[in-house]
């Protein structure tokens, strides 16, 4: 039986739950507060209702605990992350428990609410909250730090630890979405144009990601193995990341859907023989000093090329040849958007780019999709004539 009583500027709920093999009462307790503006007859309504679910859930074998936030978490991450997170995702755990700890670090388990963790986010959603440039953090570095704290959660629940994932009611504030850094096709154009005069690697990697739209990690894990020169097309079935712990490793894909197989036109395939027989001459010339790893891109010995070069590359080319710098996943941006304006549906676009789900591509590419519908309109318009 459940029952209540004031407890600071909320109530205090206690179900008793029999007693244990000394003969001890066993008694459960939650608190709850009314949210502001709540009459008195709304709260005592709601109050109840929380005391028959609390009893449910006794009843049903839920047992609170006493243990920390920073505590429990810190177990989470010691015996399930290793094994169950891609490297860079621990990697980043260990940045933003840095900004959760104190916030929540001491905050019982079972005593952390929905409350606790929209403050957190609108915390981070002001100025300041960024120490390095005084402005408000990123929409998606806040969505990391949530992301720890929602995992925690999880995994408690799955434990039967606890009934229900706080997380799950936040809302993040809305901000102003940035408008994507891409290259037009005209400065596309430019740019593997004047690539032509660049050694044989560096025009291959970008004219290939202009053409297919691989994330840089994808790129990187390509081997010739993947290359099907018969029928004009590339699987993609690896990745290559970087941790300082680490250092460069071999990884599995983003997701299910990232494993995919795309066909290719033929200015590319003639692109990709040149590399092949190129890099086998360079194979020959070096002899022993060659460490074999079958990848596409690699350094001067056959290893496998680290993740930031492409980037210093392209930034040094883009300020030789006087041409805007949109960084490496701008390639990725302009293959969609050209894509989505050249007509291909959104189930193909989102095939070809590796998304998870059709869903990704058009919350990512939606304008893109608008501005390309109000062409099509356009066009029948004009056809039509009236």
């Amino acid at each position: 039986m459940a029952y209540t009583r004031p407890r600071g500027d909320g109530y205090e709920i206690c179900v008793s739950c029999g007693y244990d093999s000394h003969g001890k009462r066993i008694k459960h307790y939650r608190y709850w507060s009314p949210e502001e503006g709540m009459t008195q007859k709304q709260a005592e309504k709601e109050l109840n209702r929380q005391a028959v679910l609390f009893e449910e859930e006794c009843n049903n074998g839920f047992q609170t605990t006493t243990t920390k936030f920073e505590t429990f978490a810190e177990t989470w991450i010691n015996d399930y992350a290793p094994l169950h997170l891609k490297s860079t995702t621990f990697e980043r755990i260990a940045k933003v428990r840095k900004r959760v700890y104190p916030i929540l670090g001491h905050l019982r388990m079972d005593k952390i609410t929905p409350r606790h963790i929209q403050a957190f986010v609108n915390n981070l959603s002001k100025q300041g909250a960024n120490e390095r440039t005084g402005e408000p953090l990123a929409p998606k570095t806040i969505k990391h730090n949530v992301t720890f704290i929602s995992d925690v959660f999880s995994y408690a629940v799955d434990m039967g630890i606890l009934q229900n994932n706080p997380c799950a009611k936040v809302k993040y504030p809305r901000g102003e979405a940035k408008e994507k850094n891409v290259y037009t096709p005209e400065e596309m154009t430019s740019l593997l144009i004047k690539l032509q005069s660049e050694p044989l690697k560096y025009r291959t990697f970008f004219t290939l990601m202009a053409y297919s739209g691989f994330r840089r990690s994808e790129m990187l894990g390509l081997e010739w193995k993947d290359i099907d020169f018969a029928t004009s097309t590339i699987t993609l079935r690896r990745t290559s990341n970087y941790t300082k712990e680490k250092g460069t490793y071999t990884d599995s894909m983003k997701t299910k859907r990232s494993r995919r197989s795309v066909k290719f036109p033929k200015i590319v395939m003639d692109l990709l023989s040149e590399f092949k027989e190129s890099q086998d001459e360079e194979m020959l010339t070096i002899g022993e000093s060659w460490l074999e790893s079958d990848r596409l891109f690699v350094q001067w010995n056959g290893e496998p090329m680290s993740n930031n070069t492409p980037y210093t590359w392209l930034k040094r080319f883009c300020e030789r040849n006087d041409i805007r710098f949109c960084d490496i996943h701008s390639f990725r941006h302009f293959a969609a958007s050209a894509m989505i304006t050249s007509g291909i549906d959104l189930l193909t676009v989102s095939r070809t780019l590796g998304h998870s789900q059709p869903s990704t591509t058009s919350n990512i590419y939606g304008h893109v999709f608008e501005e390309s519908s109000a062409r099509a309109s356009e066009a029948i318009t004009s056809v039509i004539g009236l």
